[in-house]
């Protein structure tokens, strides 16, 4: 049978007409974008990165307009406020000078409900406490064989050690200036035999010290802000809106100052040694073979290097001793031992190029090494090195804290956060803030890059443009 054709239909001039206004006509969903336009689009989308960069250049800012916005030296010392937590009282009373005490005076009322008659003498201030007790507190021809005075930050029980040992002496008083803060002391008057040995025959006083300030220091320090004060007004220490550490050093200060430090170590050297190891990592890539693997295997050398040996024995070729700070050592050990992780991820990215289309075409048109490397290799490795860097950047400011940490990196006073987290271990029980502020800092700087390095991950990944 043979094959019929419909030909009832015939086109016409309104099939070729055009389309109404009220008919919806294909658009174009997406606009047409380079790669850097839509992996900027796409990390603008993931809402961690994009907060965890604005905090990365918050933090860049902090440390860099810091000293001009907040002006204290951070080595200076406030020894009215050492140790001082965030927030805490700063009212000071004007004190007359400091003047010697002899001992008390006859007009003393000694106490009866304690063995000794144990008292204070005076205003118990930063300045000075002064105790008197009785002579005759061990009893008639035998008053001059010694005491021993102990003083504690807690209330004494029974069996509890005294404290810390003030003085020994015959006296029948005591003058402490021993580092007086304004919080409660427990002192211990302990009687001595003969022989020197402590008796039971103690008592022990509790003691609330006021702090004060004389008019000479308080008008050095500019406290009086120009106001007319007498002895006995009370007025505000500077503020320190961070606290102070265990020498009276702002905390803020420090962490501006701490802060350059760590996060100049922290993106210079990996931005040092990712570039190193790019450049090695295209050039083993590139030329593959035996160089290829000569190369890797050179660089697994360096993989196999101790980190802590080799920064012992730069700071010794250096000529830096102990106490003193190791920021150039730890930076050259760095960029030495650190290049070859980024090195082995550009050279697998090079192997895969190089068996592109494209690469091959240049080639046959002539181009050199150099162009091939420079001109598509490395851009088209840039994904990589971004997140690499991203992801090396906590690596290095924790390796800095760590090295400071131990004493091998940032010696004092040059502050930085990993030596002020060394310094502030020491008296974490007592004045946590001088823990927790450069802690918290150091935490915050790693979540950022590491949120930011994920984020970059994923926005420059350009198989994820075929999957929106």
């Amino acid at each position: 049978m043979s094959e019929q054709t419909d030909t009832s239909w015939q086109p016409s001039a309104s099939d070729f007409a055009p389309k109404p206004k009220h008919q919806t006509a294909d658009v174009i969903t997406r606009p047409a974008m380079s790669y850097w336009q839509d992996a900027w689009r796409r990390l603008k989308e993931n809402k961690r990165a994009l907060f965890s960069l604005y905090l990365i250049f918050g933090l860049i800012t902090f440390t860099l307009a810091g000293p001009h916005l907040w002006t204290i030296d951070p080595s200076a010392q406030d020894l009215d406020q050492i140790g001082m937590a965030p927030g805490a009282d700063r009212n000071v009373t004007i004190a007359p000078a400091y003047q010697p005490w002899y001992g008390p005076t006859s007009d003393v009322i000694y106490a009866d409900d304690n063995p000794l008659g144990l008292v204070l003498v005076g205003d118990a201030t930063s300045q000075a406490v002064r105790l008197a007790w009785q002579e005759t507190g061990l009893g008639a021809g035998q008053t001059n064989y010694g005491y021993k005075i102990y003083r504690t930050l807690f209330a004494l029980n029974v069996g509890d050690a005294f404290g810390l040992p003030l003085m020994e002496t015959q006296n029948h008083y005591f003058e402490d200036r021993l580092d007086l803060q304004p919080t409660d002391y427990y002192y211990t008057v302990v009687a001595l035999d003969k022989q020197g040995v402590e008796t039971d025959q103690s008592t022990t006083i509790q003691i609330s010290v006021k702090r004060v300030i004389t008019m000479l220091e308080a008008q050095k320090r500019g406290l009086t802000q120009n106001k007319t004060v007498a002895e006995g007004d009370q007025i505000k220490l500077a503020l320190h809106p961070f606290g102070t550490d265990y020498l009276g050093r702002d905390m803020l200060a420090r962490l501006i100052y701490g802060g350059q430090v760590s996060l100049f170590i922290g993106i210079f050297a990996p931005l040092l040694y990712v570039l190193l190891g790019v450049i090695y990592g295209s050039i083993a890539g590139f030329l593959g073979g035996a160089v290829d693997q000569l190369m890797m295997r050179f660089a697994d050398f360096a993989v196999a290097l101790p980190f802590l040996l080799f920064m012992i024995l730069l700071k010794v070729i250096f000529g830096i001793g102990p106490g003193e700070s190791g920021v150039l050592p730890m930076l050259v050990a760095m960029v030495i031992l650190l290049w070859p992780a980024p090195a082995r991820l550009v050279r697998g990215q090079i192997l895969q190029i190089r068996e592109e289309g494209y690469i091959n075409a240049s080639k046959l048109l002539g181009a050199s090494t150099n162009y091939l490397v420079l001109r598509h290799m490395i851009p088209n490795t840039m994904g990589v090195i971004l997140v690499t860097i991203t992801f090396q950047v906590p690596s290095a400011i924790f390796t800095e804290a760590f090295l400071s940490f131990i004493g091998m990196g940032v010696a004092p006073p040059t502050p930085s956060w990993g030596s002020m987290c060394n310094d502030g271990i020491k008296s974490m029980l007592t004045r946590p803030h001088e823990l927790f502020f450069p802690a918290l800092f150091i935490s915050i700087t790693v979540l950022a890059f590491n949120l930011l390095g994920d984020g970059l991950r994923d926005a420059l990944d350009a198989r994820m443009r075929n999957r929106e």
